[in-house]
C-alpha cells in the first residue's frame, strides 16, 4: 500500500492506478461525510463524484503543507456546502430557537441534563431512535454539523477539523459545543416523549 506522498507523486505523473487507490482509499469516508452534510444519499453520490474529480483536476495545486487527507476533507466539505446551497432543500432549525441563553450556567446545565439512566438499552438502538438521531443531525445548520461529523463521527482531531476548515481552534470547539448542546436538547425531548 502507497503512502498519501507517493500517491501524489504518482498521481502528478498520470498514474490510474494510483488514483484507483485513492478513490478506494477515501471514498467511504468521502460519502459519510458528504451524506452527514447534505442528509441525503443522492446529494452524497453527487458530492462523491465532484470531489474526485476537482481532486483528479487539482491534484497539481496540492503544496503539501497539510496532510492529503486534509485536503481532500476541505474539498468534500466544500462540495457538499455547494450542494445545499445550490439545491436549497435542506431545512435547518435556528440554534436560537432551541439552545438556552448562555448567560446562567446553572439553568443551562439543569435543562440540558435528562436522566436517560432509567430508558432500557433497547430503546437507544431502536431504529426509530436512530432515525431521529440522524434527523437531529439534520437539522443543524451546516457549520455546526460539519465540524460534529467530522469530530464524533469521524474521529478527527479539533486541530485537523480547524485545519481541514480553515478555522480558529477556538471556533472548532464553540461550534462541536453548540452542536452538542443542540443534539442533547433535541434527544432529550424526544426520550422524554417515548419514555
Amino acid at each position: 500500500m502507497r503512502t498519501d506522498d507517493i500517491l501524489v507523486q504518482e498521481l502528478r505523473g498520470g498514474d490510474k492506478g494510483a488514483f484507483l487507490e485513492l478513490v478506494n482509499r477515501y471514498q467511504n469516508k468521502i460519502y459519510r461525510l458528504a451524506y452527514k452534510i447534505t442528509g441525503d444519499p443522492t446529494d452524497a453520490e453527487d458530492v462523491l463524484q465532484e470531489v474526485f474529480l476537482k481532486i483528479y483536476s487539482k491534484i497539481h495545486t496540492f503544496e503539501g503543507r497539510s496532510q492529503l487527507s486534509s485536503w481532500i476533507y476541505r474539498i468534500a466539505v466544500n462540495a457538499a456546502y455547494q450542494k445545499i446551497a445550490r439545491d436549497k432543500r435542506s431545512r435547518y432549525v435556528s440554534l436560537d430557537d432551541v439552545l438556552p441563553t448562555m448567560g446562567a450556567a446553572e439553568a443551562m446545565s439543569a435543562q440540558l441534563t435528562a436522566d436517560w439512566s432509567e430508558r432500557p438499552d433497547e430503546v437507544l438502538l431502536t431504529d426509530e431512535a436512530r432515525r431521529e438521531m440522524q434527523q437531529a443531525i439534520e437539522e443543524l445548520p451546516a457549520d455546526y454539523r460539519v465540524v460534529f461529523v467530522l469530530k464524533d463521527l469521524e474521529g478527527l482531531s479539533n486541530q485537523e477539523i480547524a485545519d481541514i476548515l480553515d478555522l480558529s481552534l477556538a471556533a472548532v470547539k464553540s461550534r462541536l459545543h453548540r452542536a452538542r448542546l443542540f443534539l442533547r436538547k433535541r434527544l432529550a425531548e424526544y426520550f422524554e416523549k417515548v419514555g
